[in-house]
């Protein structure tokens, strides 16, 4: 029962109780992909280590926190260098013309037990509002506050101007994205 308490009580304290400044540690932070590919089979892929960006948390009040990520699109892999050449020209992210990928929070909410982050997501010339429901996790690890977040959403990858296959048959235009942080504190 104290190691109960005792794990209780570090949890407690391991959450910062004023706003705080976190950077995202691309070591520990990843975004993911899948797509069906010819409609039958899935295709994974990651941008390998390309996640930057700050997160800036109130826990008193959730309403003034943001985020900002940064993934580079041409660490896209999928584990064949083939295809992750085709990613990464003209037919898919042109990514020597768009570099980045970047979500910017515009607000943070907390809806229920469940929190959302709303802002803009710009992929290539394409700017659009997404919803990301998130989970946080909080951490002091070493004496050293950590952020956790993870966070799903469904794009069509056609809204973005990743419109290689316009029927879609080849590639699917339903893109699942999963993202999952780790954040330092400042």
């Amino acid at each position: 029962m104290r190691e109960l308490f005792t794990v209780i009580a570090l949890a407690v304290l391991s959450i910062p109780v004023v706003a705080q400044d976190f950077q995202i540690d691309p070591k520990h932070s990843s975004a993911n992909f899948s797509v069906k590919h010819l409609m039958v089979s899935t295709v994974r892929g990651r941008f390998g280590g390309g996640v930057t960006g700050t997160i800036h948390l109130d826990p008193k009040d959730i309403t003034k926190s943001s985020v900002t990520a940064i993934i580079k699109a041409d660490t896209i892999t999928t584990d064949n260098s083939m295809r992750d050449n085709d990613l990464k020209s003209a037919h898919f992210f042109e990514v020597d013309k768009y570099p980045e990928i970047k979500f910017q929070s515009s607000k943070v909410e907390k809806r229920g037990d469940n929190y959302v982050a709303v802002g803009n997501l710009t992929m290539k010339d394409v700017t659009k509002q997404v919803e990301l429901p998130f989970t946080l996790n909080q951490a002091d690890s070493n004496g050293k506050k950590k952020l956790g977040i993870d966070t799903e959403l469904g794009i069509n990858r056609f809204d973005y101007h990743v419109n290689f296959d316009p029927s879609g048959t080849t590639v699917s235009k339903d893109v699942k994205i999963e993202i999952n942080l780790e954040a330092n504190a400042q």
